[in-house]
């Protein structure tokens, strides 16, 4: 490839991370307003405005650009050669988990979709650190690349 094409598949895929994580840190905070919601309003037109929302940032935004940000990562660790290196390997167990959140947080939207949330707004204030805290790790990971394993 290139010497010209890297660095613009790189800037895409930063891109397309940063769109992501927009996503998962604002989707959390959806649902504890979603959930401070009065029971008797589950129908109402509020619930249903936040039901339209939480679907179209999951569908428009958050599954395209977490599916770019794969396809581009994995592209970048294969070109670069950084796929063997221990700091990329434990970043890819990461991205698993963040993508494992992803999931997580596509099933609460179809729940609160159906009327069928469960939990208050606590328990989604609590969940809206997980995908900060996976965030910091991966990001420590990739600027700094620590030795370990290789």
């Amino acid at each position: 490839m290139g010497d010209t094409l890297y660095p613009w598949i790189k800037a895409i895929h930063v891109i397309a991370v940063i769109s992501w994580m927009a996503g998962l840190l604002y989707l959390p905070r959806l649902f504890v307003y979603h959930a401070s919601l009065p029971a008797d309003a589950a129908s109402s037109a509020q619930s249903e405005t936040f039901k339209v929302m939480e679907r179209r940032l999951m569908k428009a935004i958050m599954n395209p650009a977490m599916i770019v940000t794969w396809l581009l990562g994995l592209f970048l660790a294969w070109q670069s050669g950084f796929y063997a290196s221990g700091w990329m390997q434990a970043k890819f167990v990461l991205v698993l988990a963040m993508s494992g959140c992803h999931g997580w947080f596509s099933r609460m939207v179809k729940d609160f979709a159906a009327d069928r949330n469960i939990r208050n707004h606590r328990f989604y204030r609590m969940v809206n650190e997980v995908p900060t805290l996976l965030m910091v790790a991966i990001v420590v990971l990739v600027v700094v690349k620590p030795g370990f394993g290789s």
